[in-house]
Formats: structure tokens, sequence, C-alpha cells
């Protein structure tokens, strides 16, 4: 995908009425445009990284291509940009219809049992495709219109050759064990069932 100059004018000028989706202690990180686009910035945090190769926007550009090319649902990227400011970068997408499964769990009538074996399924083709997603959690699955599951926030992301060793696979549920309980959905989600549907030999 071509890269674009986006100077600190025409930053200013697109977010102009802008809603921040996510912030950090650098600043507003996402914005949600007024044309319903999503507008997401990335930063080198150190001088001397691996970023400095191949920034994470352009892996976040590369896997959700990858994903398409998979048949998993998930955003589209239309521009990729510099900023004026060393080591940032931005990328402009779609974003992906729907609702997470976070936004879903809290609304009433939800049921785990009527969604989990729908989730096992995606987590069990990611492992069994070789794809390795470290941030693979609820607030980063979709539900769209279609019913179908994808995933969004995908720079965290690596495709393996074969299907995820045993090894890499309780790494992957251990990440997502940590968001239930940091987001103190342990009570509610069926975490024991999920483990045993994925790790069974």
């Amino acid at each position: 995908m071509q890269c674009f100059r986006l100077s600190k004018a025409a930053l200013n000028q697109m977010i102009v009425g802008a809603k921040v989706l996510e912030a950090d202690s650098y600043g507003a990180k996402v914005y949600m445009l007024q044309d319903g686009k999503i507008l997401k910035l990335f930063r080198r945090k150190r001088w001397f990284s691996s970023a400095l190769l191949r920034p994470y926007s352009k892996r976040f550009i590369d896997n959700a291509v990858k994903l398409e090319k998979l048949g998993v649902p998930t955003l589209k990227v239309t521009h990729f940009y510099t900023l004026d400011k060393p080591g940032m970068t931005a990328v402009l997408y779609r974003p992906l219809p729907g609702q997470t499964l976070r936004q879903l769990a809290s609304q009433p009538g939800f049921s785990w049992q009527e969604r989990l074996p729908a989730l096992i399924e995606l987590v069990r083709s990611l492992h069994q495709s070789g794809i390795y997603f470290r941030s693979l959690h609820l607030g980063n699955i979709v539900v769209t219109p279609e019913e179908k599951l994808g995933l969004i926030d995908v720079a965290d992301m690596r495709f393996l050759r074969a299907p995820l060793s045993e090894r890499l696979k309780k790494r992957n549920l251990q990440h997502f064990s940590s968001y239930i309980k940091r987001e103190n959905l342990a009570d509610e989600f069926p975490l024991q069932a999920l483990e045993r549907a994925l790790l069974a030999a």
C-alpha cells in the first residue's frame, strides 16, 4: 500500500469533530472520524526497535490483508500515512461492522452458552491456520451483522507456517484468561469450557 505524508495541519483538519476512542499518556491514539472511518496513530516508543524496520502500522495493514485472504472478517485499511513527528505513522480504515463480544456480553439476555461454540470454532481455526494473535480477547472479536466472528486491532499477530504448538496455544489462552480476570468476567465467562475444547488431545 502506498504511503502518504500527513502534515500536522492536515491531521488537525482530519480530526475536527472526531471522537477519541483510545488514548494513552502520549495523547489520543484512535479517532472515530465524522464519516465513520477510524484513524489509528502508531508511535515508535523506543528509538531502536524492530518497529524501526517494520512499523506496527505496516504490520497492522499486512495482517488485515492476510486475514481477509483467509476468509476471516476484519477491518479494511484505505490509507497509510507518515506524520511530521519522527517515528509516527497512521492508518485510516473502515471498521468491521458489528459489535464486540465484550459489548454484547453486557447486554440483557446475553448467553455465553449460545455464543461459546462459535468462539471456540474461531480460535481453533486461528490456531490451525498458524495464527498467533497475542491480543485475542473479547474486545477484539466482533460479531458482524451476518453473525460471523471477525477480528480487529490486528497489529500484534504472527502467521506461522504450521498449526500452533500446544505451548503456543496455552500461551495464547493465558493472554485471553488474563483479559477475562482484568475485566472482572471470571464469574460469567466459561473459561474452563473454552480451554478444554481448545486444548483437547
